[in-house]
């Protein structure tokens, strides 16, 4: 589905053919469900959470504008949902997260299987904050650009870049000391250095 198709299917929603926002959710539901899965770390808060924002998406569709992508308006109902849902909690649980394994010169794609439920991972996420975790997650695993993120954020990409950079290093730092080695001994194969 192309920008065109999309804005027609929305039109047709707003118009009242409310069968066609089904077209929306199938582009969107895998996506989103992944992402809140990845804020929460809990399978049945994600399903319940993503289903969440498409309420909130179809209720509030006529205030979207489309001079912003549909995709970044829809992360940032999704983050909005996650953050709420996180300081309901007021317990920030582990979350998963993709890198490269230290040992391994792979791309992160391969590394999934391997390393989706590495608690050292889980430990070293723990230490961040919620926004961190929230750009680490939107960069490196959602793989959005800085200007995506920025429109999900509301903030600049060049102050994204600098904060990404940062909280890459901190989770270089925290992953060593939770595996037990020095920064500089795991070094630059952490994944955090795809930058575009």
């Amino acid at each position: 589905m192309n920008d065109a198709e999309l804005s027609q299917i929305i039109a047709e929603v707003l118009d009242g053919n409310t069968a066609k926002f089904e077209m929306i959710m199938e582009k969107y539901q895998k996506p989103i469900f992944l992402y809140c899965y990845h804020m929460l770390g809990n399978y049945t808060e994600a399903e319940d959470n993503a289903q969440e924002v498409f309420l909130k998406t179809f209720r509030n569709l006529r205030k979207y504008q489309s001079e912003v992508p549909f995709g970044a308006w829809l992360y940032k109902i999704a983050y909005h949902q996650c953050i709420d849902i996180i300081r309901k909690r007021k317990l920030v649980k582990y979350l998963p997260f993709f890198y490269r394994d230290e040992k391994e010169n792979k791309d992160v794609d391969l590394q999934i299987e391997a390393n989706y439920f590495d608690e050292s991972v889980h430990q070293a996420m723990a230490k961040l904050t919620a926004e961190e975790r929230n750009l680490l997650i939107l960069r490196c695993v959602e793989d959005k650009s800085y200007r995506e993120i920025g429109l999900i954020l509301g903030k600049s990409s060049a102050s994204l870049r600098k904060k990404y950079e940062r909280t890459a290093a901190k989770f270089r730092k925290h992953y060593a000391q939770v595996k037990g080695v020095g920064v500089y001994e795991y070094g630059q194969g952490s994944g955090f250095e795809k930058t575009v």
